[in-house]
């Protein structure tokens, strides 16, 4: 009997519990119509060893006792839970756990959960919080937008001692991350995060034009949607695309046939009726320009960053010819040094003497311009591009050279950007250069 009653005890605790969920939910849902497809895609649950409540990137889980508890110092905790946990979801945190320190990463997740819920003006999820408000500006003087892996890697080169971390971790706690450890299928995992990226996607598009007004006050979610939704890119296959076919001298495996070969070895002994074909086409990278902004609102840390990832994929054999020709340029009002690199040892040694010349005003017009008297003096047998590493701020030439032209951005130091329509606009995280 004893038993009976705990169990129906323990179920409408469980039934309370989801019942304060889903108010939540409808509450949210209410301001934020955007969220609706979301919100559906993140059943709750009631679970065990998750205190208040924690996800897994599929369900959300809930303690009862302690949501009951979390309920009655005030709805709008419930709220800011539930609203906490989905975004985790949305920006798949529990996905991008892998390779890196577990206790840094839960706090930044936490960091950039909570910044985008203090950022919407919204009274039912609003807490006062000043301490919270000053670390979003301390980390504001390194990022532009508050991501997880910006907030990740800002944590892991800070200096914070032990108390103060313990005080980050108690300000911006809100569900736990326990069930992010837990090994899931890889099957399970690569289908959620698939879904919560697919939904970005589609949210992103409404809030841009259906829920555009019901959006307006959610500016810190719509920018790491942005952020989070823009195309992911392989920085060595993104090279590729400044490169050319041209044949190599090198044994042609792919078109070179076994059966001719050994065939003739068995009947004649020494004497193939097939030779491998000596030559081989490939693509590879030939000539092309880089341009680095060495202006004052360009980081040089960003810019030495930039050039190391890019060198790190040139110094590769099997990235470029035998006889190359690279110019790379140092720019920001005016042309300060132009580099010729023909060269892995030029490109070595350019690499170990590098220093960033400038710190100027920007305008991208020099740089093209140069590169123009450099076509006209017949410098350059077949320039297929060039890349300009930038933060974006400056003038922009009006004609479209006879190239191809891509400004590369890092996102930790992204702010939007309207490039020309005839140029390629590339946005890199960490990930990618790396």
């Amino acid at each position: 009997m004893v038993i009976y009653q705990e169990q129906e005890l323990q179920l409408k605790k469980e039934r309370l519990g989801a019942r304060i969920l889903s108010q939540a939910r409808n509450e949210l849902c209410l301001h934020m119509r955007f969220l609706d497809l979301a919100f559906g895609n993140l059943p709750v649950r009631p679970g065990k060893n998750v205190h208040p409540a924690g996800t897994d990137g599929g369900v959300l889980y809930f303690a009862p006792e302690d949501l009951l508890k979390l309920y009655r110092t005030g709805r709008v905790y419930a709220a800011r839970l539930y609203l906490h946990s989905l975004f985790h979801c949305l920006f798949c945190h529990p996905f991008y756990r892998k390779e890196r320190e577990p206790e840094v990463w839960n706090l930044a997740c936490d960091i950039a959960a909570e910044s985008i819920v203090d950022g919407l003006s919204l009274k039912c999820v609003h807490i006062p919080g000043a301490y919270r408000q000053a670390v979003y500006a301390r980390l504001g003087e390194k990022l532009s937008v508050l991501t997880a892996g910006g907030i990740y890697r800002e944590l892991s080169r800070m200096d914070l001692s032990e108390p103060e971390l313990a005080r980050w971790r108690q300000a911006f706690y809100a569900d736990d991350h326990s069930l992010w450890e837990q090994e899931q299928p890889p099957a399970r995992m690569e289908r959620n995060r698939n879904q919560w990226e697919n939904l970005r996607e589609r949210m992103e598009m409404d809030m841009e034009t259906f829920s555009r007004e019901a959006a307006e006050g959610s500016r810190g979610l719509t920018e790491q949607l942005r952020i989070e939704n823009r195309r992911r890119y392989d920085y060595r296959e993104f090279l590729r695309r400044f490169s050319v076919q041209k044949e190599e001298m090198q044994v042609d495996m792919d078109a070179f046939d076994y059966i001719f070969y050994n065939y003739g070895m068995t009947l004649y002994g020494n004497m193939p009726l097939i030779e491998p074909q000596e030559t081989k086409e490939v693509r590879k990278i030939e000539e092309f320009v880089i341009v680095i902004d060495t202006s004052m609102s360009c980081k040089e840390t960003l810019v030495r960053r930039f050039l190391e990832e890019t060198y790190s994929v040139l110094k590769e054999s099997e990235s470029f010819f035998r006889n190359i020709h690279i110019r790379i340029l140092q720019c920001d009002e005016r042309v300060w040094e132009d580099a010729e690199i023909t060269g892995q040892e030029e490109l070595k040694s350019y690499m170990e003497h590098f220093t960033v010349r400038g710190q100027g005003g920007t305008d991208f017009r020099p740089a093209f311009a140069y590169v123009e008297e450099l076509l006209a003096k017949k410098v350059f047998y077949h320039l297929r591009g060039l890349i300009y590493f930038t933060d974006g701020y400056g003038t922009f030439p009006v004609k479209m050279p006879p190239y191809e032209t891509a400004f590369v951005f890092l996102q930790e130091n992204y702010r939007d950007a309207d490039v020309p329509p005839w140029a390629i606009k590339l946005i890199l995280g960490e990930d990618e250069l790396l």
